[in-house]
């Protein structure tokens, strides 16, 4: 049966109104597989954030570290912004490199949809364009051609989906990119005093017109990250403890799953339970088990 919303169809549990030719058979995609965008404007976004990053670490170190006259001031200081550009570049490239919450193509076919053995009232939702079985809470993405589970927007500086799988590593992206601006506009103004109070051509390895150009240069751009990123890792602090994506906010959808705690929320993005692997890229958070199919009319 054909829903009069032309976003997606609705299927019955007998699935009659579905052609087993309009689908493709559904796809096993391998889990090992690196889930990579090929999208030019992400790509170059990507890029550019890397550059952007790089940038900063020359400047950093070249420019006020080196040729500082403090090896402890420069030790301390060098260990802690790489510290954070590393973690930073790590959680852009998971949350670049990892798979959202893609939904698999083709799976909205009679056969399936009948090995599912729906309970009476029970619906799925179909995509009309990537054919796969919509779960609850999921969108199609025009970028990624794939409905995503629990998808929140398509970041072209991630070149990819904020969804199930990957927010933990985005949120984690927007925190150190947050940190690394804001240490690097400190020490920018502790710069400035100390080149002010001795020559110019002293404090830095660079002339003093270069000197004063990178250290604008890395100042307009911590002072516009750290404006972007707080935001950003606002609204998805925001998003994960309301659990509501942004998605869902902008369309004002009606909520249909089960409401919990924040801190349950913050958990489920995460993983349990709260342990210093919440602020590692590297650790791979449980989500826990949940039934996808959850339509009730």
């Amino acid at each position: 049966m054909r829903s009069p919303v032309p976003r997606f169809r609705d299927v019955e549990r007998q699935a009659s109104g579905l052609q087993p030719t309009q689908c493709l058979p559904p796809c096993h995609e391998r889990q090992n597989n690196m889930w990579f965008i090929r999208d030019a404007c992400g790509i170059i976004c990507a890029i550019i954030t890397w550059l952007l990053v790089v940038f900063a670490e020359v400047v950093v170190l070249f420019v006020m570290l080196i040729p500082s006259k403090s090896l402890t001031y420069s030790l301390v200081n060098g260990t802690l912004f790489n510290s954070l550009a590393f973690l930073a570049l790590a959680s852009h490239f998971r949350a670049m490199c990892t798979d959202p919450g893609a939904v698999p193509k083709g799976n909205a076919t009679k056969e399936y949809i009948e090995s599912l053995q729906l309970k009476p009232g029970q619906v799925v939702y179909k995509c009309p364009k990537c054919c796969s079985i919509k779960p609850d809470r999921a969108h199609h993405c025009s970028v990624c051609k794939r409905c995503i589970r629990k998808m929140d927007h398509h970041c072209p500086w991630v070149n990819n989906c904020v969804g199930e799988n990957n927010q933990k590593y985005f949120v984690l992206f927007t925190m150190y990119i947050f940190l690394i601006s804001l240490h690097s506009l400190v020490m920018v103004v502790f710069h400035f005093l100390y080149c002010f109070e001795d020559d110019w051509t002293k404090c830095s390895t660079f002339s003093p017109p270069a000197t004063v150009i990178l250290l604008i240069l890395l100042c307009f751009e911590g002072l516009l990250f750290l404006i972007f990123t707080s935001v950003m890792f606002g609204t998805q602090v925001h998003s994960i403890c309301t659990d509501e994506t942004g998605i869902e906010q902008l369309k004002k959808e009606e909520r249909r799953w089960a409401k919990k705690t924040k801190w349950m929320n913050m958990k489920a993005v995460f993983g349990h339970p709260f342990s210093i692997a919440w602020f590692s890229p590297f650790s791979t958070p449980d989500h826990g088990k949940a039934d996808p199919y959850q339509y009730v009319v």
